[in-house]
């Protein structure tokens, strides 16, 4: 099976030392990416760990499509313990951070300890280096951009950074990459700022080598740049008035099921604010959103359709510049959109203030520096719902996206056993229910469904393959099998081992069945979670038996 090569390299920021580790065994029985990064977190992190604690660790791991010319593979996975959760998380994002990464010669890298200092940490093929960077303090990401270009000749594209949030220990502040592409869910932004890291760069002309059919990459890359999809205009906002018109499209913090101004905040609002094409590292789909809007001074890449919702609807919010600001805010400061628009949206419910756009945009910037209700809100909707008097729209502490489980009842079941909570990408079923291969309603087949769709998931992002790839059909089950070299039922047994091992963490930390709930009726959830467990061989509890996770200490 085809996998990522290169050693792990630790780093201790609290020693200032770093080791190398060969992985090789893990590498072939995890493929890479959040694979690689969930089986060495699920060994190395102890169960009882801190999230902000010392003993947390974050793992950057890259797959081996990352020494691909393909589109579609311009990504890397972010592992750690999450201080949102209280679980495993990963997360990835785009841009041109990976390659960069690979030319190191690691596969991953993994952050541990506390530093006394904020410290930003050059990795190379020549050695680390570690810098005090005290003058970073408090600073937006764009200016730790600015400071590396300035200092050392570094670009965006050789950086992970943390804004604010992240040293302020937001508990879903991200981690930056090329300004504007964050590791988004989770809070490793806070787990950075614990450890008082402010920013990691990479670069080196020591890439391996990786072997790779030809024929399949030359095919999903000149389809990528042919394909008249509407993604390529208009990011994942080109299904909002679609998915506003015939399921739901949370509003008024989650109040009502239609926005009556989607159009003003959708995709054709958010093309006309597009000003020029951009892409990820090699991509050619090329279907990210540069927006501006010169009468306001407003410049972000976005609003995508999770940010439209979050900071648009559930807000009231219904033009598309006052949305644009918040999404640039919250890339300027380290903020997952998602939980922050939700926790934003929760305050102005709890103080009668949807459409005030002006308080959203200064609630956001007081959540970054937690100052005043900013530091109420910071903590995340599980953690104030009781004291703001508002409902706890999270599950396993994470905030919803915009799909509504309430309508498409697969991925209602999906938020409700996802390892992360409330994330939409840990399974995607809404795309099987939105595009009516399945009925929305009911949960009749469904947790058959979840299960395969997340084991697709969990391999897909240890690939590491963009999830747009899949959704748009330009990469089928037959090219993975050939990329990959082997069937595609055993890269599926890979993401069933990632799937086990995070639920076995969390199980370790207390969590069962408990947690797979949902804050709304669902008929039928608990006949469908007795089937899920059963199709994953779990105990009636919603826990891994230990003896199935102690099988992978020496899977091939």
């Amino acid at each position: 099976m085809l996998h990522a090569e290169g050693p792990l390299l630790t780093i201790d920021v609290n020693a200032r030392e770093t080791s190398e580790t060969n992985i090789d065994d893990e590498l072939a029985a995890f493929i890479g990416g959040r694979g690689v990064a969930t089986k060495l977190a699920h060994d190395r992190i102890p169960f009882d760990a801190d999230p902000f604690g010392s003993e947390n660790r974050a793992y950057l791991a890259t797959g081996p499509l990352q020494m691909s010319s393909m589109s579609f593979t311009g990504r890397m996975s972010m592992t750690g313990l999450s201080p949102l959760t209280d679980g495993l998380v990963s997360t990835n994002a785009g841009g041109y951070l990976s390659r960069n990464f690979c030319d190191t010669g690691y596969s991953v890298v993994e952050l541990t300890g506390v530093s006394d200092e904020l410290l930003a940490i050059h990795v190379t093929d020549d050695g680390i280096e570690f810098e005090e960077v005290a003058e970073l303090e408090g600073a937006e990401v764009p200016a730790v951009t600015d400071y590396m270009s300035e200092h050392h000749d570094l670009e965006a594209e050789n950086i992970i950074a943390i804004g604010p949030a992240g040293e302020n220990l937001v508990r879903y502040a991200c981690v930056m990459t090329y300004n504007s592409r964050a590791f988004g869910r989770g809070g490793l932004g806070a787990v950075l700022g614990s450890k008082n890291v402010k920013c990691v760069t990479f670069a080196g002309d020591s890439p391996p080598e990786i072997e790779m059919d030809e024929d399949v990459q030359s095919k999903v890359h000149r389809n990528a740049a042919t394909s008249d999809d509407m993604m390529r205009r208009q990011g994942t906002t080109q299904g909002t008035e679609f998915i506003n018109d015939n399921f739901s499209l949370p509003t008024k913090y989650f109040e009502e099921f239609h926005f009556e101004h989607a159009d003003q905040i959708g995709g054709d609002a958010v093309e006309e604010k597009k000003y020029k094409k951009a892409a990820c590292s090699v991509c050619a789909f090329a279907c990210k959103l540069p927006t501006r809007d010169e009468e306001r001074g407003v410049e972000t890449e976005g609003p995508e359709f999770e940010t439209v919702f979050s900071f648009g609807s559930n807000m009231l919010i219904d033009d598309v510049v006052d949305v644009m600001k918040s999404n640039e805010l919250c890339d300027r400061y380290g903020l997952d959109t998602i939980s922050a628009g939700n926790a934003v949206a929760a305050y102005l419910a709890a103080e009668d203030e949807f459409g005030n756009a002006e308080l959203v945009h200064e609630t956001v910037e007081k959540i970054a520096h937690r100052e005043g209700i900013g530091d109420i809100l910071a903590e995340g909707i599980a953690r104030f719902a009781e004291e703001l008097g508002v409902r706890d729209y999270t599950v396993k502490n994470m905030e919803f996206a915009a799909h509504d489980g309430r309508v498409l009842h697969g991925q209602g079941l999906s938020y409700a056993v996802a390892n992360r909570g409330g994330d939409h990408m840990y399974s995607t079923t809404l795309r099987v229910e939105y595009s009516g291969e399945i009925d929305p309603e009911g949960l009749e087949g469904k947790p058959e469904i979840v299960r395969r769709r997340e084991d697709h998931a969990a391999f897909r992002d240890s690939g590491i393959v963009c999830a747009f790839a899949g959704g748009t059909g330009l990469i089928d089950e037959d090219q993975h099998e050939i990329l990959f070299g082997c069937d595609y039922d055993d890269l599926l047994a890979v993401g069933n081992r990632v799937v086990e091992l995070e639920r076995h963490f969390n199980n370790k930390r207390g969590k069962n069945r408990e947690d797979d709930t949902l804050p709304y009726d669902l008929p039928g959830i608990e006949d469908a979670l007795d089937e899920y467990y059963e199709l994953r061989g779990w105990n009636d509890d919603g826990t891994v038996p230990d003896e199935t996770v102690d099988e992978y200490a020496q899977t091939d």
